[in-house]
């Protein structure tokens, strides 16, 4: 599996809020990005989720200040997974996954 890096050229892209611009575009899709965040000699688990606009984490504090990026961590994002909102228990919304961080920032592949 490949990871993501957030090289220079992703921190020149802002991959995070790039996506948010598109979500705000597309209001019934929730994208969640899975990785993690680098901490010395360990790993921990990053889960981000991006809905109409905004960004969510379910495992680390994050920025709201839109001027700011939303993680202010080295962090490697390593599959992303679309899904149609409004979730539901039957698990019926997801649309398709893909690990290569580029793939979102096509509009076209939200739909």
């Amino acid at each position: 599996m490949e990871e993501t890096l957030t090289s220079p050229k992703m921190a020149e892209i802002d991959l995070i809020n790039s996506l948010e611009k598109i979500s705000s575009e597309i209001p019934d899709r929730i994208l969640k990005l899975e990785g993690f965040i680098q901490k010395e000699n360990q790993k921990e688990q990053l889960e981000i989720i991006i809905f109409r606009g905004f960004s969510s984490s379910t495992t680390h504090p994050i920025e709201i200040d839109s001027e700011k990026k939303v993680i202010a961590l080295n962090y490697i994002i390593k599959n992303f997974k679309l899904y149609k909102a409004p979730l539901t228990e039957t698990g019926e919304n997801f649309i398709r996954e893909n690990e290569n961080s580029v793939f979102f920032l096509n509009q076209k592949n939200w739909i």
